[in-house]
């Protein structure tokens, strides 16, 4: 078997990590643990732009949610965002907020220990949505070019990217999005894009992972 069968595009769909792994789409699987077998600690960082708005620019947040076999959270911690930072354990670390979306590089992050991480937690979900979208009356029809990368923390190396873009323009009424999760299988993590949009923003994600939280 060929060394890059581990990478995915579209399902079923085998990509050369050198020339495509910056191009999967939703839909798509990474075997992390293949990329790199040392893996224990990973940055997943989130990128958006934010363009053409009249007034005050939409305020986007990364969050993430640690789920269980059932795609549950377990507790109210197991929600990492801008007023929880991190879980019980510290195994999942979010690194503040962005209100603007400015500049090159990263937006929001989140930092990972997977050899920490509790074994119920069978996957860890990241979304991005816009901060009090209704009252600012804000959608997603001013982001672009958004992305979500992994870096192994402890050499610092990028190992994948995930990117939307004309997603957005097909769902511009939508504030929260569902990018991708980062899940085990026996003994490996993948990464998997998902590509949810929500009408409902934050506080429809949560409730869909079983958090009851008023916003």
């Amino acid at each position: 078997m060929s060394d890059v069968n581990y990478l995915s595009a579209k399902p079923d769909e085998i990509l050369n990590p050198e020339d495509e792994i910056h191009k999967l789409v939703p839909g798509a699987r990474v075997d992390l643990t293949r990329l790199d077998p040392t893996l224990k600690r990973i940055k997943v960082g989130l990128g958006w732009d934010v363009i053409g708005f009249e007034n005050e620019a939409p305020d986007l947040d990364a969050s993430a949610f640690l789920l269980n076999k059932h795609d549950k959270t377990e507790a109210d911690e197991d929600f990492v965002f801008y007023n929880n930072m991190k879980n019980l354990d510290s195994s999942v670390i979010h690194q503040g907020d962005s209100r603007t979306g400015a500049g090159d590089g990263d937006d929001e992050s989140i930092d990972i220990d997977l050899i920490v991480l509790p074994f119920e937690v069978h996957k860890v979900v990241f979304s991005i949505s816009i901060y009090d979208a209704a009252m600012r009356n804000q959608t997603f029809k001013n982001v672009r070019n958004c992305y979500l990368r992994i870096i192994n923390m402890d050499n610092d190396k990028e190992m994948m990217r995930f990117y939307l873009d004309k997603e957005f323009e097909e769902h511009p009424l939508a504030t929260g999005l569902v990018v991708g999760a980062v899940l085990r299988e026996g003994a490996s993590w993948i990464f998997e894009g998902i590509g949810q949009f929500e009408d409902g923003g934050l506080q429809k994600i949560a409730t869909d992972y079983g958090i009851v939280v008023a916003f």
